[in-house]
C-alpha cells in the first residue's frame, strides 16, 4: 500500500490552491491518494497561535499508524514540518519554507526522513539563505528558481519534481 499524501495550503490559500492541485494531479497517476486539509477558517483570525490548531487539523487526517508523505506550500511546510514529527512520515516536499514564523514562539523543526526543497530565489517572505541553511543541516535536495514565494512561474516545474521525489522514495 502506498503512502497517503497530505498536501497543505498556505495561509490565505485554500485546497484547491494552484500548487497543491498541481501536486494532486501528478501523484494520481502514479497510484497515489491524497488529502487536503482546509485550514482556511484558522487563517482567517492571523493569529500566529491558531498554527498548532492547523497542525492538530493535518495530524488529525492521518490514519492511525499509516504512513504518509507530507506536502505543503509556506505555511502548508511550516506545519507539514512540525506534523511529521507526530506521524509515521515517509517523506516531505516542502516548497517556499519559512523556518521561523514572528510571533509564534517554536522554530521550524521536522522529522528525518527524504526531504525534497522548492523554494524561489526572489521569495520576499522567506528568505532563500535560511531555506539553504536548513536544506543544508538536513541533507535534503533543495532546488532553487527565478520565482517568487508564490513559484507561480513554476507551478508545472514544482509538479514535475513532486512526481520525480514520489518515483524515488
Amino acid at each position: 500500500m502506498k503512502p497517503l499524501l497530505i498536501l497543505s495550503h498556505g495561509l490565505h490559500s485554500s485546497p484547491d490552491a494552484t500548487k497543491v492541485s498541481a501536486l494532486a494531479a501528478v501523484a494520481e497517476p502514479l497510484g497515489f491518494s491524497s488529502v487536503r486539509p482546509d485550514y482556511r477558517d484558522l487563517d482567517a483570525s492571523g493569529d500566529v497561535r491558531r498554527i498548532d490548531e492547523r497542525i492538530a487539523r493535518l495530524v488529525a487526517q492521518v490514519p492511525k499508524g499509516a504512513p504518509v508523505i507530507l506536502a505543503g506550500s509556506s505555511m502548508g511546510a511550516f506545519i507539514s514540518g512540525f506534523a511529521s514529527l507526530e506521524v509515521h512520515c515517509v517523506g516531505l516536499f516542502l516548497m517556499a519554507l519559512p523556518v521561523a514564523i514572528p510571533g509564534f514562539a517554536r522554530r521550524f523543526e521536522a522529522a528525518r526522513v527524504p526531504t525534497a526543497f522548492v523554494h524561489g530565489w526572489d521569495d520576499e517572505l522567506c528568505p532563500v539563505d535560511e531555506a539553504i541553511a536548513f536544506a543544508r543541516e538536513r541533507k535534503g535536495m533543495i532546488t532553487l528558481v527565478d520565482d517568487d514565494h508564490r513559484l507561480s512561474n513554476h507551478v508545472d516545474f514544482v509538479a514535475s519534481q513532486f512526481r520525480q521525489f514520489l518515483q524515488d522514495l
